[in-house]
């Protein structure tokens, strides 16, 4: 129809870039191709495909021709609040965790002797970015709750460097979205060197944003209708079990902690 036609060729960008790991890339895009193809049916513009490797995460959040992607908890709190429209939360199912809630997991060397996570008070901290909420503000949270603060910190740009960096000794402990965990241990045999040490209080999951202004409900029925669309293959790949509304003041109630000495 008139809507459809309408969608294409536009000039709008979406990404899902938090979950998008070389084994999960091929279902993410059969994911955005149902997402794409609902949006254009109610007369929504979607691109063909989605970007990647974008330099600037921040600048293409707060883009006006934004139609869908995902950020984090803390830059949604922090920077963006205000200049993007807030779409939904996936919700993974995790355990020990509310609907459309995560939480970060502690990891140590399977051969390292400290239990958890107070032991590791002055251990070599590995994370992955200062505007992380699993990887940073999450921790440092956790850690302040026990009365102290990962002081000596390695910054490795991902949660896998993150992984990585502990497996390599050149951190000794790291925090670690739950999710993409799961994805890590499921994917990559070299996580069977690392031990899970403890884990933080769930905070609401990584949330899907639009620009500012948008058809927001029209692209969380969109979502709805492909997580729903699915085959289970890729439904299990991305773990994904569908997308619930958390408010933004449950992401605004999230404490921040100090950011990183170096």
């Amino acid at each position: 129809g008139d809507g459809a036609q309408a969608g294409r060729g536009a000039a709008v960008i979406a990404s899902l870039p938090m979950y998008d790991l070389p084994d999960c890339r091929a279902a993410n895009d059969r994911y955005w191709g149902l997402i794409r193809d609902g949006l254009r049916r109610v007369g929504v513009a979607a691109p063909d495909a989605l970007t990647r490797g974008m330099p600037d995460f921040m600048a293409h959040w707060r883009r006006a021709d934004l139609v869908l992607s995902q950020t984090c908890g803390y830059p949604f709190r922090a920077v963006l609040q205000g200049k993007v429209t807030l779409i939904g939360t996936p919700d993974f199912g995790l355990d020990g965790c509310p609907p459309g809630y995560y939480q970060s997991v502690f990891v140590a060397r399977s051969d390292d002797a400290r239990d958890g996570v107070l032991a590791f008070s002055d251990a070599r901290f590995g994370y992955n970015e200062a505007m992380s909420q699993s990887g940073w503000a999450a921790p440092q949270t956790h850690a302040a709750g026990m009365g102290f603060r990962f002081n000596a910190s390695v910054k490795t740009g991902g949660h896998a460097l993150s992984a990585a960096a502990v497996l390599q000794g050149r951190a000794d402990i790291a925090a670690i979205d739950a999710m993409t965990w799961a994805l890590l241990q499921r994917n990559d045999a070299a996580m069977a060197g690392l031990r899970v040490v403890g884990r933080t209080e769930p905070t609401p999951c990584l949330p899907y944003i639009t620009a500012l202004g948008a058809e927001h409900r029209l692209v969380f029925d969109a979502v709805a209708a492909a997580i729903a669309g699915l085959d289970a293959k890729d439904r299990d790949t991305l773990g994904i079990k569908r997308i619930l509304y958390v408010p933004a003041v449950a992401y605004l109630a999230v404490p921040t902690p100090a950011p990183p000495m170096a």
